[in-house]
């Protein structure tokens, strides 16, 4: 299996590359892959859109206070 971080690199750059057409891309790559029967590469895709999603959960909430409250 691709390693953590590598997959994590991977969903940046499809990020950085394709933008608002980032899923899209992903779910057309999964897509290609299912169909020659790469089942390794679609267990791959799926790991990275997975972290793209977390990417995006991260950067859209908002930043909470940090004030602890007594």
């Amino acid at each position: 299996m691709v390693p953590d971080w590598e997959l994590w690199a991977c969903a940046a750059h499809v990020e950085r590359q394709h933008g608002q057409q980032a899923a899209l891309f992903v779910a057309e790559r999964i897509g290609a892959l299912a169909l020659a029967g790469d089942i390794d590469g679609v267990e791959v895709w799926e790991a990275i859109a997975l972290r793209l999603v977390q990417m995006r959960n991260t950067s859209s909430q908002p930043r909470q206070s940090r004030i602890a409250s007594s």
